[in-house]
């Protein structure tokens, strides 16, 4: 089923959400917008009475224009000097009157009255009514501008231009700093006031969503036979922008090149290649935008999102164990873990409580985004049975996991078993100041390891590991989390255990061992003071030479190991012990894979549990 269909039956399926607004970020609300209608940034709201008066003006707060609008299909794709005029709120040069009376200068036909022709239209057809008729009534007095200069909205010259001129004022009136530019890209909506009944405003009216609907529907062209439905309906050439942000002018479907061999002989027409009905067109845009501003997620403007046809907020492929879980209300916190598999039986359970509560419908995965200004590309489309995608998520936060540690904005240290985000492991094998252009692209890569079960790839692995190694060039907090995120990522290829394996004979694995244990001893020798062990600073050299760095790193023990004396003997026992094991065919300088940094987790994180037990225990006989 094509991505297309998929949105058009999301939209079907959530057709009681038409024009209610939702809140995801403090101050931007959205809504799922009804067909024949799109949203622009208002800076002024004119209030009318019902006989068709002016009432009074204000300027619109920065932030809080965004205004449902109706649209047609002309002025949705307007552009240039193209006069194409939305149906009812517009920029002045469309709405006022007396445009040309301040100074106003048309660049082609006069745009208000194509405006007001179309008003007048939809005013007296059988769907107009008694507040569409108040504001066409006011409007064809065309005395707007005059009105906002006496309510001191808009200011003129001395010349009665539709200017101001700041070097002459002590103060900057307020509509300058709402409007960029000139004041012919001021937005006026309409409202009519009443003082005799509450009037909701139009751009949250569903009279004035459902009457320009029925009118415009009215004047639809010829039917054609439509791919997506294959049903023959009013078919459309000009499709939505603004699917990203209000501002996004890039369209998914975009065929309006007539010349410049656009097609290269494979097409006469655009419609050749493929027909998609207005209804369909405007249902599936609308949809696509409502669940981009809902939950999509965006990495330099590359758009990542998960949906469900049904209930659409679905545990996403790109984002970590924590935040799903928190997604399934089932958070628990938990400072320590002995092995992977109470974390991983966690989420599991959780995940399938979760999908309990789902009816039985399509997950689908997308990632669209701009090359260009002008086009959008659905780089990456996957639609999975519910079932089959919830199983894929279950794989790959619980297969051979490993353990995160992270603190909380109340610097709450909180552990969770499981893999990271998407995002996390793509900034954390390049750096955070990598390009965004290769974070956004290395998490596109990383979207089949998750839904088709891929290996990690070689180069990100590589990278991680790299970082991993060099934690004299990080912050010990940033190296702590390349560290846990390169073990995780290994891990998922070679399907380990973060507590330790004490009988695993393998020549990496321990090389690991055995610079946590060196790092161990130095840290606990140095107590309170703050610097990098001798095993830290080494780590690089000790990852591409080990049996010579080795030697080095053993040779500097020797001082903390006279200082402490007999306090690091079973550290002493243990680096023997582990000494031991290790082949003598296998102690050259080969270069270790990064399976030495589960065998250097493991064994350090083994210690400081130990050492927090043993802490425990002491605290517990006090108190007894």
């Amino acid at each position: 089923m094509s991505v297309w269909q998929q949105l058009y039956e999301t939209y079907n399926q959530h057709l009681d959400e038409v024009g209610k607004s939702e809140s995801r970020w403090e101050g931007k609300t959205f809504t799922l917008l009804p067909i024949s209608h799109t949203t622009q940034t208002a800076h002024i709201t004119v209030n009318i009475t019902p006989d068709g008066e002016f009432h009074s003006a204000e300027m619109i707060e920065k932030g809080h224009g965004n205004t449902l609008i109706p649209s047609t299909e002309d002025s949705s794709s307007r552009a240039g000097s193209v006069i194409a005029p939305y149906p009812l709120h517009d920029k002045l040069p469309y709405v006022a009157g007396d445009y040309e009376a301040f100074g106003g200068v048309y660049k082609k036909d006069n745009a208000h009255q194509v405006y007001m022709d179309n008003l007048k239209k939809w005013s007296e057809s059988s769907h107009g009514f008694d507040r569409l008729k108040s504001i066409y009534t006011y409007l064809q007095k065309g005395r707007l501008i005059e009105d906002l200069v006496n309510e001191k909205v808009l200011f003129t010259e001395t010349d009665s231009t539709l200017k101001w001129t700041w070097k002459d004022k002590e103060e900057k009136p307020q509509i300058y700093s709402i409007v960029t530019g000139g004041m012919e890209g001021a937005f006026i909506r309409f409202h009519v006031h009443s003082s005799e009944q509450l009037y909701k405003e139009p751009w949250q009216d569903s009279e004035f969503y459902q009457s320009f609907i029925a009118y415009y529907a009215e004047q639809a062209g010829n039917s054609t036979l439509c791919f997506v439905t294959g049903e023959q309906k009013v078919g459309s050439t000009k499709h939505a922008n603004k699917i990203r942000n209000a501002g996004d002018k890039a369209k998914l479907i975009s065929a309006n090149d007539s010349s410049g061999f656009t097609f290269r002989g494979r097409f006469d027409k655009a419609s050749e290649a493929a027909t998609i009905s207005y209804e369909v067109s405007q249902k599936a845009h609308n949809a696509l935008k409502w669940l981009i501003q809902r939950q999509g997620k965006l990495i330099d403007q590359r758009v990542f999102l998960v949906w469900g046809s049904q209930v659409t907020e679905m545990p996403s492929a790109v984002d970590s164990t924590f935040s799903l879980a928190t997604l399934f209300n089932d958070v628990e916190e938990k400072e320590v873990f002995d092995t992977n598999r109470d974390g991983a039986r966690a989420f599991s359970d959780a995940l399938i409580g979760f999908k309990r509560k789902l009816p039985r419908q399509t997950v689908n995965i997308l990632i669209i985004d701009a090359a260009t200004t002008g086009r959008l590309a659905i780089l990456y489309y996957r639609s999975f049975d519910q079932e089959q995608y919830f199983n894929r998520l279950e794989s790959w936060h619980t297969e051979h996991p490993w353990e995160y540690v992270y603190f909380d904005r109340e610097k709450k240290r909180r552990v969770f078993i499981g893999a990271p985000s998407l995002h996390d492991i793509a900034t954390t094998a390049y750096g955070p100041r990598a390009n965004e252009k290769l974070i956004k692209a290395t998490v596109e890569r990383l979207i089949p390891c998750v839904v088709d079960g891929r290996i990690v790839p070689d180069d990100v692995r590589r990278s991680l590991i790299q970082r991993a190694s060099n934690p004299v060039g990080l912050e010990a907090w940033e190296w702590e989390k390349t560290l846990q995120i390169a073990c995780g990522m290994i891990n998922k290829k070679e399907g380990m255990n973060v507590a330790l394996d004490s009988n695993l004979k393998d020549r990496d694995y321990l090389f690991g061992r055995l610079l946590a244990l060196a790092d161990y001893l130095e840290r606990k020798a140095l107590g309170k003071e703050n610097r990098a062990t001798n095993a830290i600073r080494y780590m690089n050299a000790f990852s591409q030479n080990p049996a010579r760095t080795w030697m080095t790193i053993q040779s500097a023990l020797q001082p903390y190991q006279a200082k402490l004396g007999g306090k690091v003997t079973y550290i002493n026992k243990l680096i023997d012990e582990v000494g031991s094991q290790l082949d003598p065919s296998d102690f050259t300088n080969k270069p270790l894979s990064g399976k030495y940094l589960l065998g250097f987790y493991s064994q350090r994180h083994d210690l400081y549990q130990k050492r927090e037990e043993v802490i425990l225990s002491n605290e517990e006989s006090v108190e007894a």
